[in-house]
């Protein structure tokens, strides 16, 4: 993980650097006869030039997606360098050149996908094995006091097991405890942690501690960044400085090897919503978006009973008023453009996030797996969860390795092919694979929960002041966005509408940053 920045004195020229995968930041200012460069936005800002002008497209894709995906940022002069790449500037009067790729995701998932590359399922449970042993063993590596976090997930307590492993004393590891039983998962962490026997810290986080941290998000993220669970990953990371200076984490591996819901639901309703005629499917989508949450919450307990295998559901009405806007898609990137963003704003303009569409649109003919999880490898996984993971750990002053996104282990990951990645409905079967010979299943088999917290009722309870003294009609009438359109959306939630959650977190964060840096 790197963002470097090289001074040529031969040839007075200026090179910038950022990783393969995107896991540091590197941002660019560029006017005509001027460019400059930092980690931070908040570097740029105290420049001798810098105009605030926020970039339109920038701020209708955060609403969609709850962040902003490179190369653009919320700022109309201020671009990310794509990961994987360099960018020569010898002449900042003169257009910026296009980055140049050193090492391409794309290249390394088409040549990985050819028949000849695949890896037999021994092959590959061998070759993985040996590249994470290999890979986590390098990134223990470290002068200065270690540590992991652990959630008691599959990718948290793989990355703990080689940890222990490898390791020639105790590992440390922590979690948090969130006082909202739906969302809290220490006492699975607990578990793995005694089963491995690490020395393991559980830090208990309330909604109204949160408040203390909401004022310095904006200081940390300096973008607008709505992904609520950057608050318990700055709680974390803060707690953890207190252990270690090095942690590990298991991110990168729902990206990599198929891990989230939506590519389980992606590629078994997409084909079938092809077979469906279009007006059927409006009068469906009509039909969810009128029942009210009740309704359908007692509809898919009752459809439960009677089928006897649908798994348990968070949040019911929630998806399916996100399958209502996947019916009324007319093709597979406008429906994965619905499976990734959230509640739709009727009054908002909605654009298709380039690098999505990019990886849909480059790849017509591969699987439909390969193609979503493409398209989260390159902006998902860098401009959501690198971001959320990178501010918080350096706010805390704790460096956060992520051994999965070793490129060695995406490449390896790449040769697996679709049918090995989910098996017998199961996601992640390799890494599943490969942790239930260190740890029992019966600990780890359970339905995937997040790193999430309960947003309704924080906004609702300890956070409702804070909100409303930012949706008043005095400090909205400063904002580019329309008020009337946030005020009514909150009104709406306070009413009940908990699915509308996710759409006020994303106006208070960017009210929130805009009094800060506007």
């Amino acid at each position: 993980m790197f963002a470097v920045a090289i001074w040529d004195t031969a040839l007075s020229a200026l090179t910038l650097v950022r990783d393969r995968v995107g896991i540091k930041p590197l941002y660019f200012y560029s006017e005509p006869g001027f460019l400059s460069y930092g980690s931070e936005l908040k570097s740029l800002h105290r420049g001798p030039r810098f105009d605030p002008t926020i970039d339109a497209v920038a701020l209708s894709e955060y609403s969609s997606l709850l962040y902003v995906p490179g190369p653009r940022s919320i700022f109309t002069h201020v671009s990310k360098l794509p990961p994987g790449t360099l960018l020569t500037i010898s002449d900042p009067s003169r257009p910026l050149p296009a980055p140049e790729a050193y090492w391409s995701l794309e290249h390394v998932a088409k040549s990985g996908r050819l028949g000849d590359r695949f890896l037999s399922e021994n092959e590959g449970a061998q070759l993985l094995e040996q590249t994470l042993t290999q890979v986590i063993a390098e990134h223990m590596e470290s002068d200065v006091p270690l540590g992991a976090f652990l959630s008691g997930g599959i990718d948290s307590s793989l990355v703990v097991s080689l940890m222990s492993r490898v390791a020639t004393g105790t590992v440390k590891t922590f979690t948090v405890q969130f006082d909202d039983v739906a969302h809290d998962e220490s006492v699975h962490a607990e578990a793995v942690a005694k089963h491995l026997g690490t020395d393991h810290t559980t830090i208990p986080l309330r909604g109204d501690e949160a408040l203390d941290y909401l004022p310095s998000l904006c200081e940390h993220y300096d973008e607008p960044f709505a992904d609520a669970s950057q608050i318990p990953s700055l709680l974390v990371c803060k707690a953890a400085r207190q252990h270690a200076t090095v942690v590990l984490t298991g991110d990168g591996g729902d990206e990599l090897f198929a891990g989230y819901n939506r590519y389980l639901y992606g590629i078994k309703a997409f084909p079938t919503l092809d077979r469906i005629p279009p007006r059927a499917r409006r009068v469906l989508a009509w039909s969810l978006r009128a029942a009210s949450g009740p309704f359908l919450e007692q509809g898919y307990s009752t459809a439960s009973r009677f089928i006897g295998n649908l798994p348990k559901e968070r949040l019911v009405a929630d998806k399916a008023r996100k399958l209502a806007r996947i019916l009324e898609a007319n093709n597979d990137v406008a429906r994965y453009n619905e499976l990734v963003s959230t509640e739709r704003r009727v009054s908002s303009a909605r654009t298709l996030p380039s690098a999505l569409h990019e990886s849909f649109e480059g790849h017509p003919n591969s699987a439909l797996l390969d193609r979503m999880l493409l398209a989260d490898q390159l902006s998902y996984l860098p401009d959501n969860q690198m971001t959320k993971v990178d501010r918080a750990s350096m706010a805390a002053s704790l460096e956060a390795r992520v051994p999965l996104l070793d490129h060695r282990v995406l490449e390896v990951a790449w040769r697996l092919g679709p049918s090995a990645l989910i098996h017998k409905g199961q996601s992640k079967w390799p890494l599943r694979k490969l942790l239930y010979e260190l740890v029992p299943p019966s600990l780890l088999d359970r339905p995937k929960t997040g790193f999430s917290v309960p947003l309704s009722k924080w906004l609702r309870g300890p956070l409702r002041s804070w909100a409303e003294e930012r949706f008043s009609r005095s400090a909205l009438a400063q904002s580019p966005v329309d008020g009337a359109e946030v005020r009514a959306t909150w009104t709406a939630f306070l009413a009940g509408r908990d699915s509308l959650a996710s759409s006020v977190w994303t106006s208070l964060v960017f009210e929130n940053w805009r009094s800060r840096w506007l």
